[in-house]
């Protein structure tokens, strides 16, 4: 996790990237919709140079997971007005409906600002909340953490998967979407970001830097998805 802040888009675009990656940050958010994939995509770039993941929040400033984790970002809003792929974590109810609650928020300006030339639109968890706030996910298929699912159907013009599938990728006139389900699902999606995004050689690699083989000591059920339990209206 990064620990400076650079302070400047200049310092961002050092290195001879090809393509940067913005995962912008928020008080409350989950802190593995953030770090697993941020390890993920660290470990892609050790083998083609090509992608630097950036965090980003309003202010450039720090921000505390949901687990009380304080963690700081490397540059505000202003200071990356543009972004090659756009990854959006969730993060506790309270700060969902903190954004969502002002349609004009700006978190939800900036997403759809990044949005307008991302080539990838990407969220994990609940962040597939902010992006249809914002809305981006309309007239995509799209999937979110199980227990949210009845929140992301009352946005009438997104599909939504009630599968529970690790990740839903959406391509169509309006754009490239990528969302995950819950949590750890980050992981999975990570990696078939970076097959999209390269090719299924870089992603392989990643997964065997990481040792992402991932065998579970237990076995449970994803429950029956609950009522919404965010206000945003």
């Amino acid at each position: 996790m990064p620990s400076a802040n650079t302070g400047s888009e200049e310092r961002i675009r050092e290195g001879g990237f090809a393509m940067r990656l913005g995962i912008p940050i928020y008080e409350g958010v989950n802190l593995l919709d953030v770090a697993g994939p941020l390890e993920m995509f660290y470990w892609a770039d050790q083998e083609t140079n090509k992608l630097q993941t950036v965090l980003v929040s309003e202010d450039g400033g720090g921000v505390t997971s949901i687990n009380g984790v304080y963690f700081k970002a490397q540059a505000s809003f202003a200071q990356t007005p543009s972004l090659d792929v756009l990854w959006v974590p969730g993060g506790k109810p309270a700060a969902l409906e903190a954004i969502m609650k002002d349609s004009n928020s700006p978190y939800l300006q900036y997403l759809r600002q990044i949005a307008a030339n991302a080539k990838w639109v990407c969220s994990v968890c609940e962040g597939a909340m902010l992006l249809a706030q914002a809305g981006l996910l309309d007239n995509h298929d799209a999937t979110t953490h199980w227990a949210f699912v009845k929140c992301l159907q009352r946005f009438r013009k997104i599909r939504v998967d009630t599968k529970h599938e690790r990740y839903v990728v959406s391509q169509n006139d309006s754009g490239n979407v990528l969302t995950g389900g819950g949590i750890s699902s980050g992981l999975d999606e990570a990696l078939k970001l970076i097959s999209l995004l390269f090719d299924d050689t870089t992603a392989k690699s990643v997964q065997v830097s990481t040792q992402y083989f991932p065998k579970p000591p237990v076995t449970g059920v994803i429950p029956k998805t609950p009522k919404c339990m965010i206000k945003w209206d």
